[in-house]
């Protein structure tokens, strides 16, 4: 096992989980992102790249409020867009004396995105209030969720989506986009945009408007996972269907923003762990499309094919060999064609790497049943990672396994870092699409992206296949190399 030096922004100074919620605006060619410092939550840091995925620190947005104001403890989740000639920030903020118990949302104003200077008279700050929303006087969990705003400009009408709870139902089930709207200098509170009376908050919610329908997303706490609902309306009602996770475990705090070539781009910060509260760094993004359902597809950036070079075929990858020499297995190089099999036990097919950085992608044909999959990062003894096709139920899952020379009563690490479903088909013949690009791992089945990660654990030199009584043929394979990471430094994990 191998601690990997190279990283993804992740907002870090004494550890690599300070980053929290993120907000992206685009502005004349560059992506501007916003976003906490956890664990103090003091103050609002800004970054800045022309791809969207190296980022470099500026001048910080925003501070808390000095000693008896009303966001003088602590900041929370903000979103940027632009109002006519000038920038608004919309964010969280809490207060000392109440012990961070109601969250209120204030606005801060800028004319170039580095200057802000906080708004707060007339309507705002904001907070929760009924009938529709609990209040301070009616909190059964005695602190109020009123924050993560987004602002959304609809028929001319301003409306803002709050991550809230509702004033009725189970305690535990009240989480809910409110919906606020902004006349002159009036806010109405109106019935929330959405209740799906399953979750204890919707945290970081947006709506997007995509091919005709608009889609509301939000952050679960429950399975910490990014989900998502559509309506034909603005203002709903808005549906599931019946998948409806947008983003797998471990992805968080997503919004949206259109790309510098007007694709609708998803991006979000990674817990490193899957769980609340452990390290955290910010993804790539993903594109956003539709199918003819209406159903949101989750596609590669496609800045990962605008920077890839040096493409290789199957017939030029490195010299094909058998890392266990399981005496069952075989296998046989034609054409842009491999197959490879083990009749019994598990046999691990792999060819040294090109680059550290690449895109690898091909055809995955299954001509008989039993475990297999793809491997990447093995070194000699066979740690690193493994991507599980289940392929007569439609589940695929990331694995790290390998070898632990740390304890002689459990010789090995494995660890099931993100699963999956895809659809199946009668032919059991999948494109497969992965990126592995410094820690970031992302594989895509037919088009979609279903593994989108960070991790740690391996940097070895060997990719390939894996077979356990199975029969696979990989077809028609390239590798393209990804230039470096560029980084203002490098992340330690």
């Amino acid at each position: 096992m191998q601690n990997i030096q190279r990283s993804f922004y992740s907002g870090s100074g004494f550890s690599d989980w300070e980053i929290g919620d993120v907000t992206i605006i685009l502005h004349d060619g560059v992506y501007h992102l916003f976003h906490l410092i956890i664990p103090n939550h003091d103050y609002i840091a800004h970054a800045v790249s022309n791809d969207c995925i190296s980022w470099k620190r500026v001048k910080n947005a925003l501070f808390v409020g000095d000693p008896g104001e009303w966001d003088d403890d602590m900041l929370w989740t903000m979103h940027v867009c632009k109002v006519g000639e000038r920038f608004e920030m919309y964010y969280t903020g809490l207060q000392r004396k109440l012990r961070g118990t109601n969250s209120m949302i204030g606005l801060a104003v800028s004319y170039d995105l580095y200057h802000w200077e906080k708004k707060n008279q007339g309507i705002f700050p904001i907070e929760s209030k009924g009938p529709y929303y609990e209040s301070m006087d009616d909190s059964p969990r005695r602190w109020l969720s009123f924050r993560d705003p987004y602002r959304i400009d609809h028929e001319n009408i301003t409306y803002f989506l709050i991550c809230a709870r509702s004033a009725q139902g189970p305690v535990s089930r009240r989480g809910c986009i409110a919906l606020l709207k902004q006349e002159n200098e009036q806010v109405t509170y109106m019935k929330p945009l959405h209740m799906p009376m399953m979750y204890d908050d919707l945290e970081c919610p947006c709506v997007f408007e995509l091919h005709g329908r608009y889609y509301a997303i939000a952050s679960i706490r429950e399975d910490v996972k990014v989900r998502y609902w559509f309506a034909n309306e603005f203002l709903g009602e808005y549906h599931a269907f019946h998948a409806n996770v947008l983003l797998p475990q471990g992805n968080y705090a997503a919004r949206v923003v259109e790309s510098i070539n007007g694709n609708t781009l998803i991006y979000s910060f990674f817990y490193t762990s899957g769980l609340i509260n452990s390290h955290r760094v910010f993804l790539p993004p993903k594109q956003l499309d539709v199918d003819e359902k209406g159903r949101l597809l989750l596609k590669s950036f496609d800045h990962w094919e605008e920077v890839a070079y040096d493409v290789l075929d199957q017939n030029h990858f490195n010299e094909l060999r058998q890392l266990f020499n399981n005496p069952t297995a075989s296998f046989s190089v034609e054409d842009n064609r491999w197959v490879v099999g083990s009749r019994s036990g598990y046999e691990v097919f792999v060819v040294e790497k090109p680059a550290d950085d690449f895109i690898w992608e091909g055809v995955l044909s299954v001509e008989g049943m039993g475990k297999l999959g793809l491997v990447t990062d093995m070194d000699e003894d066979g740690s690193g990672y493994y991507y599980s096709f289940d392929v007569v139920n439609g589940h695929v899952e990331v694995r790290a396994w390998g070898f632990n020379e740390a304890d002689i009563r459990s010789n090995f690490h494995f660890k099931v870092l993100q699963d999956n479903s895809f659809t199946i088909n009668p032919r059991y013949t999948y494109h497969f699409k992965l990126i592995r690009f410094g820690n970031y791992i992302e594989l895509a089945i037919d088009g979609l992206v279903k593994l989108t990660l960070i991790d740690y654990n391996y940097n070895n030199n060997f990719i390939g296949l894996y077979s356990a009584s199975s029969v696979v043929s990989l077809n028609n394979s390239i590798i393209k190399k990804l230039p470096p990471l560029e980084d203002e430094y490098i992340s330690n994990s």
